[in-house]
């Protein structure tokens, strides 16, 4: 058909899983910052951040990856009743980081298509997730009380 704009479904992939996974990375990175005031797990969250910026730069570019993004038209943007149960910042946190883990080992299986050494990367760092996650159970926990 003429005029018809092919879609990338795998860049559509990609970029929702990027916006996750930084946004993810960000709440964890903000709640180990100003409300448990921890040096070393901002320091990691923050690290982390980094090397997913330098992953993605070998995975298609953002200019291509945004020409894919149609978030007015996406069919899964709605918020669930999960999503608005939210009662402490421990919530937030436990929420935030499970979707962290989740994205990363979708740009981790993604990025298999065109750079393996980008998926060594997202799994190297989903890893790192698993033990900060570990890590931050006993610190999270007085937090089910911050609201």
């Amino acid at each position: 058909m003429p005029g018809l704009i092919k879609i990338n479904p795998i860049n559509r992939i990609i970029d929702a899983n990027i916006n996750r996974t930084k946004e993810g990375l960000r709440v964890c990175e903000e709640i180990a910052r100003f409300i448990l005031n921890n040096r070393s797990l901002t320091a990691e969250l923050k690290s982390i951040r980094h090397n997913i910026d330098s992953l993605t730069k070998r995975l298609p570019s953002h200019i291509k990856l945004l020409k894919e993004r149609n978030s007015l038209k996406d069919i899964g943007k709605e918020s669930s009743a999960d999503e608005l149960s939210r009662t402490s910042a421990k919530d937030i946190f436990c929420a935030s980081i499970q979707r962290l883990k989740e994205s990363i080992r979708v740009l981790e299986e993604f990025s298999k298509l065109s750079d393996k050494k980008a998926a060594l990367g997202f799994k190297e760092i989903r890893y790192k997730i698993y033990a900060i996650e570990k890590k931050s159970l006993k610190k999270i926990e007085p937090l089910r009380n911050i609201r």
